[in-house]
């Protein structure tokens, strides 16, 4: 058994915080904290870090929230305050170069042996059982998967919330950049570790100035004024777009989720920036053998730890619990629950993608802007469309880190003569599309290189057309013919109801979602001269609504 001193009360901002949330489970315990601890790592680099902890009697297992976002708001309520109320030890820690620790903030390098060293700390703290999980969203999942790269004996559960494991893919898609989530994370990884007042204003900044950062020849260091200095680790991200590069080695961290020593609850939303990182780790784990669950609702990264928050910090709770106080009551009858557009319903599922699910047969585009079941034969120029990267084809909605994710109306977006939609009779019956979604392209270009932006959304009765999921490829061409290209439009789960149409929509990018393509083969970020590509698009196209079903 072992006691704890009083401490010093939790912040009051934290607590004037946890006041506001509604449906989150009641208190059990009275919280202490302990703020400023320095705790070294292995180079003897200060890592500052709080300890919240039940003020009562007793052992009780501990939680690591590794963090470069600071200790203050939303963390200190959403993760110190809540989880300690409910019987855990909270470790809050600022990683290096962040929130008063020593050192520089490396993207990813320092994270495993920052890591180890923390828990190496722990296992000298009189508090410490011996039995520790970690929890956290975003970055702070990209810490959890460090930690279990060398899991220490003592790791007995994790709980990943729209939580990152590759930088990579976070900021590139197929070696075009991810230019809004760059500029996002960049102002996020720079000043929200200042405290609420430094992020407010390095956001509105942001978006003062974003035109100019956005439209910038060449993109690569024009974020400068708009995030108010020089991000070192953003530069090298902007500078190596491939994901062969050497820069890349090492970031990805997939081997935790491979070996499957650690039970990991895995959380993420339909909209999320992340989602496709979610649904890779946990085909990882399953295939590993592993014990894990999903959950996927109807948040952006942003919504689930606002709107859906309660869901979410039900769901980390109940994974910590089971596998940390041996306490399996609160666990779901199936591993995977997912939220389903169309229908606003929920589904508890026995896997992802469900099994048993139907297969959805492919569409194809056709004349007149219709898109059909009906297989073409051969394959001919079917419509074509001018990118103009001076004015280019903006972004609306979708899976982003800065406001505007999510679904939204696409109806401005279609007007413009630069964007291609084809579309399905009404439907006379409902269709469930529920794993990924891909396109098959076929497409000739009159400068030999372009981005094809493809999307696939939902068209109600009204003709509001409104999207769904998408994906972006970067396409080479020679001559007059055709290139093929397989473009992921990631996973869903979404109803199309019965008198709603299916859109297939294209067009040559969406900015500043994604840098724009030059037209000429140079990498877009240090690209100055442009050129208008026309795309032609072949008949010999298709939209697979249910890739891993088989569908043809």
């Amino acid at each position: 058994m072992t006691s704890r001193t009083p401490g010093l009360e939790p912040p009051l901002s934290a607590r004037m915080m946890r006041a506001t949330w509604r449906r989150l489970p009641a208190r059990r315990y009275a919280v202490g904290w302990e703020p400023g601890l320095a705790v070294p790592a292995a180079d003897g680099t200060p890592l500052i870090t709080d300890h919240y902890f039940p003020r009562a009697e007793g052992d009780f297992p501990t939680l690591l929230v590794r963090s470069p976002y600071g200790r203050g708001l939303p963390w200190s309520p959403m993760y110190g305050l809540l989880f300690a109320e409910q019987g855990f030890h909270v470790v809050l820690q600022s990683c290096r170069g962040t929130g008063g620790s020593g050192g520089g903030f490396d993207l990813w390098r320092n994270e495993p042996a920052d890591g180890r060293a923390t828990v190496a700390w722990l296992r000298e703290q009189p508090w410490f059982d011996g039995t520790l999980g970690t929890v956290g969203p975003s970055y702070l999942g990209y810490t959890q998967w460090a930690l279990a790269l060398e899991p220490p004996p003592e790791l007995k559960a994790m709980v990943v919330q729209l939580g990152l494991h590759d930088p990579y893919a976070l900021f590139h898609s197929d070696g075009v950049l991810r230019l809004d989530t760059a500029l996002a994370v960049g102002a996020g990884m720079t000043y929200q570790h200042q405290g609420m007042t430094a992020f407010l204003s390095s956001t509105l900044r942001l978006r003062r100035r974003l035109r100019d950062a956005v439209m910038a020849r060449p993109l690569r260091g024009a974020y400068v004024p708009a995030l108010g200095g020089e991000v070192p680790w953003l530069d090298g991200v902007m500078a190596h777009p491939e994901a062969e590069d050497p820069y890349w080695r090492g970031a990805a961290l997939t081997e935790p989720a491979r070996a499957g020593r650690v039970p990991v609850g895995l959380i993420s939303g339909r909209h999320d920036a992340l989602a496709e990182q979610s649904f890779e780790q946990y085909g990882r784990l399953r295939a590993a053998g592993a014990e894990t669950s999903l959950l996927v609702g109807p948040w952006t990264h942003a919504s689930a730890l606002q709107q859906g928050w309660p869901e979410v910090f039900a769901e980390s709770l109940a994974w910590l619990r089971a596998h940390l106080c041996d306490d399996r009551s609160g666990l779901r009858p199936t591993r995977v629950r997912v939220h389903v557009g169309g229908e606003d319903r929920w589904r508890d599922l026995d896997d992802w993608p469900p099994p048993d699910r139907a297969t959805v047969p492919s569409w194809y585009p056709a004349q007149e802007g219709v898109l059909i079941r009906q297989e073409p034969t051969g394959s001919r120029p079917l419509v074509s469309f001018r990118y103009d990267p001076a004015d280019p084809t903006p972004s609306a909605g979708g899976p982003l880190l800065s406001p505007g994710a999510g679904p939204r109306d696409n109806g401005v977006l279609e007007a413009r003569d630069d964007v291609v939609t084809f579309t399905s009779a009404p439907l006379t019956e409902p269709l469930d599309v529920l794993g990924p979604v891909l396109a098959r392209l076929s497409v000739a270009t009159d400068t030999g290189h372009a981005h094809v932006f493809t999307r696939l959304c939902d068209v109600d009765a009204e003709g509001r057309s409104v999207n769904v999921c998408d994906g972006l490829g970067r396409l080479r061409t020679t001559g007059q013919d055709p290139s093929r290209l397989t473009v992921s439009m990631g996973s869903t789960a979404h109803r199309f109801a019965a008198g709603h149409r299916i859109r297939w929509q294209l067009s040559g990018g969406a900015h500043p979602r994604y840098a724009r393509s030059p037209g000429t083969g140079e990498p877009p970020v240090e690209a100055t001269a442009f050129t208008p590509v026309r795309l032609t698009l072949h008949t010999d196209s298709a939209l697979v609504l249910d890739a891993g079903a088989g569908a043809t």
